[in-house]
């Protein structure tokens, strides 16, 4: 390697700082409501002035984590990495894991997506080249929330205006209350590709109960989302056997040994690969995994912004072969405070606008404007 690139594509500098947004209403899952985003924004800058972006979402209703502990984490870090070689691309995120640890996932891929993004700015490549360049866009569903019935309804439809024809609903709390919410947005449109996500709110025997029901109401999910808590493996394979619906394993997969784990006993039929579990490295590993061993695949994250959610949607389209993408949750921010690649029509992420990196930057267009392509 030359002198000068090798100068130019060591760190100067890594800062992390509050990323706080207002959302548009509660996001309500079986595991709590989050009224307000608290995440975090990580900022690489390469000698060579090339410089990348990173968000960490630490969802206390999903893991546990808070915003104030990767903060500390990624401080804690920051001056280990500062001189280290972005080229050195797969070593550096690896260093990543090793200097944070499995229990922050949310810091570990915010400096990841960092990192990369700044690599992908440093060549010009956009960032789904580097997992593949398999494809140059994917199309997301929209989620409906725990909310009664009627509401399920009218979200359903405004779902629907957008374009969108694959639903994901949210439940785990009362079987007779998700099975009218269900069934309410299924009434929004008929053909629609519906998805179920417990978040471990039920047991097998509540996840079967409302299978039954759902089918004599003529109703078939697509995939069922972790319909048990996240250590009962067998409770998933007996929903995917006794339910006759592919199974989704999401908190259930957390690692490289989960995937391994699932992959030789075939509890659940996809995994949902999200970045704020383990960290962009391991979650890259996870979707190989997965893919090698046949597994189906899920992108999801936990509520981020166009920032996260595009790092995601690189590498869905980058490894491709993702039969369910989820990262929506851009849909309930009061503003974005993002530009450049975003959820559009239909749900679409068109990756071909990220000329560099994910194509995504911190600064909100005015309202009413269109999204500028991201190019530097």
């Amino acid at each position: 390697m030359r002198p000068v690139a090798a100068a130019g594509s060591r760190i100067e500098s890594l800062t992390a700082e509050p990323l706080d947004v207002a959302m548009k209403e509660p996001f309500e899952i079986a595991g709590g409501s989050t009224t307000r985003v608290r995440n975090v924004l990580v900022k690489v800058r390469l000698r060579g002035g090339a410089v990348g972006y990173g968000e960490g979402a630490p969802l206390s209703a999903f893991n546990h984590d808070t915003q104030a502990a990767t903060l500390a984490a990624l401080r804690r870090s920051a001056a280990k990495l500062v001189g280290e070689d972005c080229d050195r691309l797969r070593p550096l995120l690896a260093r990543v894991e090793e200097l944070l640890g499995p229990e922050r996932g949310a810091a570990r891929a915010a400096l990841g997506m960092a990192l990369a993004d700044a690599w992908g700015r440093r060549h010009r490549l956009p960032l789904r080249l580097l997992f593949g360049g398999a494809q140059d866009q994917v199309r997301s569903d929209v989620t409906v929330t725990i909310v009664p019935a009627r509401a399920a309804r009218a979200a359903a439809r405004r779902i629907v205006a957008l374009g969108v024809d694959t639903i994901k609903i949210k439940i785990g709390r009362d079987v007779e209350e998700d099975e009218a919410r269900v069934r309410a947005v299924a009434s929004a449109r008929r053909g629609l590709r519906l998805l179920l996500d417990a978040n471990q709110g039920y047991g097998p025997r509540q996840a079967l109960q409302l299978l039954r029901r759902l089918r004599r109401a003529g109703i078939a999910p697509a995939l069922f989302e972790q319909p048990a808590a996240k250590d009962d493996w067998r409770g998933l394979s007996d929903v995917h056997r006794f339910g006759r619906v592919p199974v989704a394993a999401d908190e259930s997969v957390a690692n490289r040994q989960d995937a391994l784990r699932m992959a030789a006993k075939r509890c659940a039929q996809v995994v949902n690969v999200k970045l704020m579990k383990c960290g962009l490295l391991e979650a890259w590993d996870i979707a190989l995994i997965c893919r090698a061993s046949g597994l189906g695949l899920m992108a999801g994250g936990m509520i981020e912004t166009s920032l996260a959610m595009g790092c995601a949607a690189h590498l869905a389209a980058g490894i491709g072969g993702f039969d369910f993408i989820d990262l929506d949750t851009p849909l309930w921010l009061a503003r974005d405070p993002m530009t450049g690649v975003r959820f559009g029509a239909g749900g679409c992420y068109e990756l071909r606008k990220a000329k560099a990196g994910i194509g995504v930057r911190p600064g909100a267009p005015p309202r009413g404007a269109v999204a500028s392509n991201d190019t530097e």
